[in-house]
């Protein structure tokens, strides 16, 4: 009977000390706690694809955290202090919402509600778990971009600085003209004379006549439109002879005479106006998104550290 008692008591130390380690506080984070088991538990979801917030795990390195225990603890820390602002905020993540996001992700992998439920079941997981999962995403998701998204702003002229600098152009901006025209034909009694009418016309455009006024009279497109209106052109897309004659003059100035196949030309500058380029639009969010991930990068790192000085955190080793 004594020996039974023994084998009795022996066994329920082994077992206290056994809780005593599985359940061993590793992390206080104020009001938050990391225990030994969450360590285990978290490393185990990252070994076997399990339900981790990978909003977060693109700032930490994942395989070493798989294995590595003081690199777990530390984004469990990280992690832990997120919660803890959430808490103390207040912020909330409604069912309607939380239910917005599950139909959300149901829609962009193409399954219904049962057959999430049912793969969820094989990996071991209740989808009352995953909804809690996401209610909990989504309350960490909107702290930080309270807290670090929407303070980022990119400019056109971060854009355009990059732009440069990563060598993709040297041209972000390029000048676009909006011209009118006079046009004297060749067609009309040969070259020569419809040189000597353009000569005719612009000496009259170089004695203060109204542009507008002589284009109605003389031009001789023959769509010619009210005022001479040739069009808006960037500075690439124009023919080169016509890009040299314009590109140095400003609102209301006047070329000289432009040889074309045509005839000759004379061209005035209605508005003339920096706009980013072709490449550089189609550029821009790509660019936007670059930028905004590595602002993002720097401010959530820092923004992460200056909680980590207001906050309570204490390792037990």
């Amino acid at each position: 009977m004594n020996r039974l008692i023994l084998i009795l008591a022996t066994s329920l130390m082994a077992f206290s000390a056994q809780a005593e380690v599985v359940e061993k506080i590793v992390a206080i984070v104020n009001d938050e706690t990391v225990l030994l088991t969450d360590i285990d538990d978290f490393q185990r979801k990252l070994k076997n694809n399990g339900l981790v917030d990978d909003a977060l795990l693109d700032f930490y390195d994942r395989k070493k955290m798989a294995t590595n225990r003081e690199a777990a603890i530390a984004y469990l820390i990280d992690e832990s202090m997120i919660d803890s602002e959430v808490k103390r905020q207040g912020i909330q993540a409604p069912v309607e919402r939380v239910e917005s996001e599950i139909r959300n992700i149901l829609g962009a992998r193409g399954v219904t509600r049962d057959q999430m439920r049912a793969t969820l079941k094989t990996r071991g997981i209740q989808f009352s778990d995953y909804q809690d999962f996401i209610k909990t995403s989504i309350q960490r998701q909107s702290l930080i971009e309270r807290e670090v998204s929407s303070r980022i702003k990119i400019s056109d002229d971060d854009i355009a600085t990059y732009y440069i600098q990563k060598g993709l152009s040297n041209k972000p901006l390029v000048f676009e003209f909006t011209l009118s025209h006079i046009v004297l034909l060749n067609s009309n009694g040969g070259e020569e004379k419809a040189r000597a009418r353009a000569q005719t016309v612009k000496d009259r455009l170089n004695n203060g006549s109204n542009f507008e006024a002589l284009a109605s009279q003389y031009s001789e497109d023959p769509e010619f439109s009210q005022g001479g209106t040739f069009g808006t052109y960037r500075m690439g897309d124009l023919v080169p002879v016509i890009e040299r004659s314009v590109q140095k003059l400003g609102p209301g100035e006047i070329s000289e005479l432009v040889k074309m196949q045509d005839g000759y030309h004379i061209f005035k500058v209605v508005k003339r106006s920096l706009v980013p380029s072709s490449d550089f639009e189609k550029r821009k969010q790509e660019i936007s998104s670059i930028l905004f991930r590595d602002a993002f990068r720097r401010q959530f790192s820092g923004w992460l550290a200056n909680m980590k000085r207001a906050s309570y955190v204490r390792i037990n080793q």
